[in-house]
């Protein structure tokens, strides 16, 4: 059982805080690609592996060292894959428990839909995109990293999969003001932002998209 790592936090008062990402399922430092929207922040990697050296190792379902309410966002990107479908509303009520009310959460997964058609091309082994620790097929978004769990990163395997109205339906079992959700076609993947408290006008509401290059 892995045993979270024990995290002191210093309190601060409003005036000197500085925004807070938490990063899950962050890999190793040298691998971080994060949009330049949180340049300025303060990072806190959270893994599960701890060859990746991360501030916090934990598991997504289990962010106990994390205080309630200390992310001003949490960024979850190609990590709730890798839960077995009866833990994610676990993990999700984990990141709704450490961001504040004004904050938000950052979800990207692979969009099983989209992939399914190369599948049902008979394309399962064929590379349709380079990311840069090799090629992917569609056996890797269905079933994880195929090189990198062959070196024994087993944690890398793949155990759910989401299509939108998947992702839609975990989303509305959360305690979020709103959620909004965007297909990203050229990368095969689905975003969803989720906020507790609403922008006041439709520009707030798809701005945060296009700050985060989304």
């Amino acid at each position: 059982m892995l045993e979270p790592t024990q995290l002191t936090i210093p309190l601060v008062g409003a005036e000197e805080r500085e925004p807070v990402l938490v990063n899950l399922g962050s890999g190793p430092s040298e691998d971080l690609s994060l949009p330049d929207y949180f340049k300025n922040w303060k990072h806190l990697r959270v893994d599960v592996d701890p060859a990746v050296e991360p501030d916090v190792l934990a598991d997504l379902t289990d962010l106990s060292p994390i205080p309630d309410g200390h992310a001003d966002a949490v960024w979850a990107s190609h990590c709730l894959e890798h839960l077995y479908e009866h833990e994610v509303m676990t993990a999700l009520n984990e990141f709704r428990r450490i961001v504040r009310d004004d904050g938000f959460v950052c979800i990207i997964v692979p969009d099983l839909q989209s992939v399914a058609n190369y599948v049902a091309a008979d394309r399962m082994h064929e590379p349709i995109y380079d990311s840069p620790a090799g090629p992917v097929t569609p056996h890797d978004i269905f079933f994880g990293f195929g090189t990198a769990i062959a070196s024994g990163r087993i944690s890398m395997a793949h155990k759910c999969g989401f299509t939108p109205s998947v992702l839609q339906r975990y989303f509305e079992r959360m305690n979020f003001g709103e959620v909004l959700l965007r297909r990203r076609e050229e990368s095969l993947e689905l975003v969803g932002i989720a906020r507790v408290i609403p922008p006041a006008d439709e520009p707030g509401r798809a701005g945060l998209f296009e700050s985060l290059g989304l």
